[in-house]
């Protein structure tokens, strides 16, 4: 049984403390961390790089919500909250599940099996993945309409709460699969995750620009803007010797 690393996020101590007392009962678990803010949390994740991190939404500072904005790689999240009324919103953010305080120990376990199918999926995947290149064809079909698209047409891919937007031409269609799972089989040479939440095709930048704290701005063909996050923004210059 492989293990599963966990960071817990979350401003109350005695929160925290319940929450440990919950993942004993499950030895695939294993807690390497524990944050009471984002600031911290943001640090120690990206760190860390854990599998897996139990989320509180409302934090003094800033949210859960903007602690997920800020990560390059954000692992799987299950938002561990007292309210309610952020349900919809945490599943834009590509939750795995959202669990209400008090946690009831059943609940608990319904998503810890979810996380277990999660990663086993992961790695079943990474082991048959097959790699794309500019001149291979995927078929796209959004409602009642279907195209067959060379990826070196496509100029962009966009996070859309669980979907991604495809960018080719004059048409952006939706597709269920995380933007991880489609950069992972993208041609390095030609592809570039340029933040969180978008992957851009490197033959069709226009210009790129220094923007402000560190970050770049790559214009791309069609007039659109894309903000290169400051961490990829170093590694842009580096493949590119800027």
């Amino acid at each position: 049984m492989s293990v599963i690393k966990v960071i817990i996020v979350e401003d109350s101590r005695l929160a925290r403390n319940e929450l440990k007392e919950l993942i004993k009962k499950h030895p695939q678990l294993e807690v390497i961390g524990e944050a009471e803010n984002v600031d911290i949390a943001y640090q120690m994740i990206t760190d860390k790089r854990p599998d897996l991190i139990f989320l509180d939404i409302n934090m003094p500072g800033k949210n859960g919500f903007e602690l997920l904005e800020m990560l390059e790689e954000v692992p799987i999240t299950v938002f561990t909250t007292a309210f309610d009324e952020y349900a919809i919103k945490s599943f834009e953010y590509n939750a795995l599940d959202y669990l209400l305080k008090p946690i009831n120990e059943k609940r608990f376990a319904d998503a810890v099996d979810k996380v277990q199918v999660k990663v086993a999926t992961a790695a079943r995947d990474a082991i048959v993945i097959e790699y794309l290149n500019e001149n291979s064809q995927i078929f796209i079909k959004d409602g009642e309409k279907c195209w067959l698209v060379k990826i070196g047409e496509v100029f962009l891919f966009e996070i859309v709460g669980n979907y991604t937007r495809v960018y080719f031409k004059d048409c952006k269609p939706l597709i269920y699969k995380s933007l991880n799972q489609i950069e992972e089989r993208l041609p390095q040479h030609l592809f570039f995750r340029a933040n969180r939440q978008q992957v851009i095709n490197l033959q069709y930048i226009k210009s790129v620009d220094n923007w402000f704290n560190g970050k770049l701005k790559a214009t791309m063909q069609n007039g659109s803007e894309i903000e290169i996050s400051r961490r990829q923004s170093a590694l842009f210059k580096d493949m590119l010797s800027l």
